[in-house]
């Protein structure tokens, strides 16, 4: 009689299991996608940390009359493509996550991006600027803007403020953003002086290089105007600060990719003056969003915030409004509600996603003065 007793108890647990699944998921899951360890570790955790931060200000999500708890599923896609190939897969076909955020590093968005694509899963980019990331794929998005708007920026500053007529181009050849941010900013830079020649020299480095003495012996014999070194942080700051104990006072300009911590250790005083491109200052709020996101930041850790952390945050922001508009946790009417983000105040500003997933934003000017990043000019796009 006992054993029966447990048998029908046993059969009533499950029945009670089987209807809470048969009621709907629970939870909402975000797969967070960022190099967590790897070359591209520091610009992973940035992103990361305004992801959470979002996480903890705005925790559910209400569809229909159910609120449902936002679950943080972190893979870390090592700052390797192959790896990143790996950590979306198992996003999207273990843990079923319903949108993907990230990544730092644009060659490992792109590694993700038939992934989720074929598994029908949105993808919100948040700092991966190069412009194949979304090319024919309806399925991933971006919060910030595009290299081609970089370029012109970076060569724009280079022609407009430092009235430069001559560059040498500096890339990190193992990097497609890099790569990719040199080649726009040449093209840009050609057309801005009117002179083909204007580039004396491409050369070429790979990550995790830490030697750049025959480079910069190159670069020494050119005497440019401007060097443009668009790469990862550590190996940008390296060229600097060598370039500097050579002796080359040229004037040094990157991309976003600079704006980190690790920039400023690795490079010190020698990174004084460098000018970048990034997304958003803490000296301009743009948005109520802003406010509210630097306000929660500086409390929880009594710092400035990185540009990158802000886009991390409207990118879990642009996901959890297009589920409630949505009203639904389908993949694909979420993702069709992600293609209608319009006039959304975000942090690092505000997000109108044009036909191609890509936002249509303002760019920022920052310097390194006094050892911190500091804001020069904002750049609003071409009408």
């Amino acid at each position: 009689m006992k054993r029966i007793g447990i048998g029908i108890v046993a059969l009533v647990v499950i029945a009670l299991f089987a209807a809470c699944g048969s009621s709907g998921e629970k939870t909402v899951k975000f797969g967070v996608f960022e190099p967590l360890t790897g070359a591209n570790a520091g610009g992973g955790a940035l992103e990361v940390e305004g992801i959470k931060l979002a996480n903890e200000l705005y925790p559910t999500v209400k569809v229909g009359s159910k609120e449902y708890k936002i679950e943080l599923v972190i893979a870390d896609n090592k700052s390797d493509k192959i790896e990143a190939a790996n950590a979306a897969q198992r996003l999207v076909d273990k843990d079923k996550v319903h949108v993907v955020l990230g990544s730092w590093g644009s060659s490992l968005s792109m590694a993700a991006g038939p992934i989720v694509k074929q598994a029908k899963t949105p993808a919100i980019g948040l700092s991966c600027t190069n412009p194949l990331v979304t090319k024919g794929n309806e399925y991933y998005f971006r919060v910030c803007f595009l290299d081609p708007f970089q370029g012109t920026v970076m060569a724009t500053y280079a022609t407009k403020n430092l009235y430069a007529k001559k560059a040498v181009v500096i890339r990190e050849v193992s990097n497609d953003y890099s790569v990719g941010l040199a080649k726009f900013f040449e093209d840009s830079f050609k057309s801005l002086t009117g002179d083909e020649n204007a580039i004396l020299a491409e050369l070429n480095y790979n990550t995790g290089d830490t030697d750049f003495a025959a480079q910069l012996t190159e670069i020494k014999k050119f005497k440019p105007d401007v060097i443009f070194a668009p790469g990862n942080f550590t190996e940008s700051a390296l060229i600097v600060k060598q370039a500097r104990e050579l002796g080359i006072k040229t004037q040094f300009l990157g991309g976003d990719t600079w704006e980190t911590p690790e920039f400023l250790d690795v490079g010190k005083e020698q990174v004084e003056g460098v000018v970048f491109s990034t997304f958003f200052a803490t000296e301009v709020p743009i948005t109520e969003t802003s406010k509210i996101f630097l306000d929660a930041y500086r409390k929880k850790y009594n710092k400035e915030p990185a540009a990158v952390t802000a886009l991390g945050f409207d990118g879990y922001l642009v996901a959890r409004a297009a589920i409630e508009k949505a009203q639904s946790l389908d993949r694909v009417k979420i993702r069709d509600e992600i293609a209608k983000t319009a006039d959304f105040p975000g942090a690092a500003g505000v997000i109108t996603l044009n036909e191609d997933g890509d936002a249509v934003k303002s760019a920022v000017i920052k310097t390194v003065k006094d050892g911190k990043f500091t804001y020069l000019a904002t750049v609003e796009p071409p009408k």
